[in-house]
């Protein structure tokens, strides 16, 4: 027999908890499924823990770095990673303890823990049990990719969900891929006292950045001892005694590269393989996305995806803004779009990087005359009392509307400061706005009007 709901919610991670909250606030009896841990990847192996260990990681670099603010400590810094680990755990659990209790308490709603599989376009089987509903949102996010390579499988390797049972320092951690993951963890364990090599099959890091970006970015891993080999695809792995050996095919430089662990941040894949898609006829597109319109609609009519899985964002601003709209269109009746939303993260390498709206090689591929305006970091009285001045801001705007079409601020609280123009760009206002706009001193942020100040013509590339 099956049980009726009005609502099926499948995955806990961002847009998950809130939708079931909003649904059953508006008296909808709701079910939730979850196979794994609550809170989804941003609470158990992304965000929250990840940045955790980053200020872990700070707070080791700047101890290091004590002399020069005029502190002495006694001896080396030294790291103690289990309790680096404890202090992550803690965060981390709880958030998801939190997201938990929400879920139990909440009225109307009945919480699942096991694997959901749709058996038709309103059916969905839980171990035993089969749930039915005119609405079913899946929410069910991504996981790590583990590439085809030669001798992977003879070899022991970590992905950015399995660094997170890490409690030792390894003595040489080689990491494949040069974005976004590998970054992170890459200076985090060479803050904590690995040796790191960072393999990048690109010719430079960051390859979706402009160049300027990836630039200032390899100069401050080089700076720290980070190893990088670009140019390097990885073609197969091996192990030899207690090292791990990476064979390269790379234009300059040694054929391999070796250490003693092994972690791979190479994409991510969707975990749509095993949900019963096609028995609902739900599309998916070539990489196993499923295909979303403007409002989050899949090809069923009463069938959404929201957060990682649907392709339209990999964060987990983008997961919640999901949610936002879809109970918009849902529940509030406001029209709202995904193509309303402008692209904005950051990178929380240390200095971290704020980026918003388009890249420069974004903006002349449009074809847009515009204009840009870049000021390093050192000219930032914040950035140079703090004693952080690596990195720059740059801003790119449209010479005919006067829109801010993109930013980038790598610096100490880029990731911060770039919200003052991603503000603007969705206010749809002038950039003289902005420029005549008196901040605080001494901030970060100050500099922002000083630099559309200085606006240019963007030259060809």
């Amino acid at each position: 027999m099956a049980t009726p709901y009005d609502a099926i919610i499948i995955g806990t991670g961002q847009a998950g908890p809130s939708l079931a909250d909003r649904l059953s606030r508006a008296g909808m009896k709701v079910a939730v499924v979850e196979r794994g841990l609550v809170g989804g990847t941003c609470v158990n192996t992304g965000c929250t823990p990840t940045k955790t260990m980053v200020a872990s990681a700070y707070a080791a670099h700047l101890a290091r770095r004590a002399a020069d603010f005029g502190i002495a400590l006694d001896g080396p810094v030294r790291v103690d990673m289990k309790r680096v680990k404890a202090r992550k755990d803690a965060v981390s659990g709880a958030s998801r303890r939190s997201i938990e209790q929400w879920l139990q308490t909440m009225p109307n709603c009945i919480f699942y823990h096991g694997s959901a599989r749709l058996q038709s376009p309103q059916e969905v089987s839980v171990g035993t049990s089969l749930l039915t509903a005119p609405r079913i949102f899946l929410n069910v996010g991504t996981r790590p990719r583990v590439p085809a390579m030669p001798g992977l499988d003879q070899v022991e390797y970590l992905t950015n969900s399995s660094m997170m049972g890490v409690d030792f320092l390894p003595p040489h951690l080689l990491i494949v891929g040069g974005s976004y993951v590998g970054l992170e963890f890459g200076q985090m364990f060479r803050r904590f006292g690995s040796e790191v090599t960072i393999i990048e099959m690109g010719p430079r890091l960051l390859q979706r950045e402009d160049e300027d970006i990836s630039m200032a970015i390899q100069e401050i891993f080089e700076r720290e001892g980070i190893h990088l080999r670009l140019n390097a695809e990885c073609i197969s792995a091996a192990r030899q005694g207690s090292q791990i050996t990476l064979g390269l095919s790379c234009q300059t430089g040694a054929p391999s590269a070796t250490g003693t662990h092994l972690l791979l941040a190479v994409g991510r894949t969707p975990n749509t393989d095993d949900l019963g898609l096609d028995q609902a006829g739900v599309g998916r597109d070539k990489h196993g996305y499923i295909v979303v319109d403007d409002q989050l609609r899949t090809s069923v009519p009463g069938i959404w995806a929201l957060g990682d899985c649907n392709g339209k964002g990999a964060f987990t601003h983008t997961a919640y803004n999901d949610f936002e709209i879809v109970a918009a269109n849902l529940l509030d009746h406001e029209p709202r779009r995904v193509s309303d939303r402008i692209q904005a993260y950051a990178l929380y390498i240390d200095p971290p990087l704020g980026r918003a709206g388009l890249t420069d090689a974004q903006v002349r591929a449009t074809g847009k005359p515009a204009l840009t305006a870049k000021r390093p970091m050192t000219r930032v009285g914040r950035a140079v009392e703090k004693g952080e001045t690596q990195g720059f801001m740059k801003v790119v705007v449209d010479r005919e509307s006067k829109q801010i079409l993109g930013a980038a601020i790598l610096g100490t609280g880029g990731d911060e400061a770039v919200h003052c123009l991603l503000d603007i760009m969705y206010a749809r206002a002038p950039y003289t706005v902005l420029q005549r706009a008196m901040h605080i001193h001494p901030t970060v942020s100050e500099l922002i009007p000083t630099l559309l100040q200085d606006l240019k013509p963007l030259g060809g590339g």
